[in-house]
């Protein structure tokens, strides 16, 4: 009955935090649009990164917990910064593959990362799905298809244009999922807040040269809270994300994160309806393609996550019968 117990305590925990992150991932591309007209990517993502390291500093110093780095070997402190390296990649090569695909397709594209994530903790955790988990995941990529159906436009994208753009969106996919598996394979020597924020303070040298301060100097009052709320963004649902790596399988997190556009285009249809940015932030209608993908989505999130949770019920039920 305690494993039962446990199994239900880390479900919870670990839902709360995946959507969590999720929801926040969700708001992001909204701030990111508006943020486009008054600063360039790679600052921003600079500013996000000092926010959140300055924050998370203050918190691990609080809770004392930096004496974890003391326990660290070389493997260890290599594994953090390859983490940090990778995360830099991802948030980069994404705005840069904008350049080559529209934000539909190159957001359609980069959902093949909770795919990469899922087999990633197949293959270095030795996590496994059940034949009904697998099936989820194809209605899953199913249902992604049938969302992003309307954003599926590639006729005025050259060719050459095209698969450069796929290239760079699965290099950051790639980066991405491997910045989560070396997160994952620290979780037993740092806490989530530890680890998130080596990566801040290893992310901030990294991009110190590619970064352009005299932004700051002539952003108004308005722009800082864009920029603000980005870098609070940045610290909520990566820790968040973090969080959920700790209290579930690398799988139902990944199988979560595909629920990120949803949000978004909730998000931006509630921004449209109040009328705010009305000349940069606009929704497009959803068909009934759409709608159904969204279900698609949502039901198959559901079953990945709840699966295990049932899995574990029953053989509790038939060990107590046999008992």
């Amino acid at each position: 009955m305690n494993q039962i117990q446990n199994n239900q305590h880390y479900f919870k925990f670990g839902l709360f935090f995946a959507i969590t992150a999720v929801v926040f991932w969700g708001m992001l591309p909204i701030a990111l649009k508006l943020s486009a007209t008054f600063i360039d990517p790679v600052t921003l993502t600079w500013f996000r990164f000092f926010v959140a390291f300055l924050v998370s500093l203050i918190l691990q110093k609080l809770s004392g917990n930096l004496y974890q780095f003391k326990h660290l070997l070389k493997i260890d402190w290599l594994k953090l910064t390859m983490a940090a390296i990778f995360s830099v990649f991802n948030y980069v090569s994404f705005v840069y593959a904008l350049d080559y695909l529209q934000p539909g397709p190159a957001q359609l594209t980069f959902q093949s990362a909770p795919f990469f994530l899922a087999f990633g903790g197949m293959l270095f955790f030795k996590e496994r799905l059940s034949a009904l988990q697998m099936s989820c995941f194809a209605t899953l990529a199913l249902g992604m298809l049938l969302f992003f159906h309307p954003h599926l436009d590639f006729s005025n994208t050259s060719t050459n244009q095209l698969w450069i753009g796929i290239l760079i969106i699965q290099f950051s996919a790639l980066s991405w999922t491997s910045y989560a598996l070396l997160q994952k394979s620290m979780i037993k020597k740092l806490s989530p807040g530890n680890i998130l924020l080596y990566i801040y303070g290893a992310g901030l040298v990294l991009m110190i040269p590619f970064s352009d301060f005299s932004y700051f100097a002539h952003m108004d009052m308005n722009q800082w809270v864009i920029a603000v709320f980005c870098a609070i963004n940045t610290l909520i649902a990566y820790g968040s994300f973090a969080q959920s790596m700790k209290y579930w399988p690398t799988a139902q997190v990944g199988a979560t994160v595909t629920l990120a556009p949803v949000f978004s285009f909730i998000f931006t249809a509630i921004v449209v309806a109040l009328g705010w940015w009305p000349a940069m932030i606009q929704s497009s209608p959803l068909d009934m393609l759409s709608l159904t993908g969204i279900l698609l989505v949502i039901g198959s999130v559901i079953c990945v996550q709840l699966m295990p949770l049932f899995s574990k019920r029953a053989k509790h039920r038939v060990s107590q019968a046999c008992g």
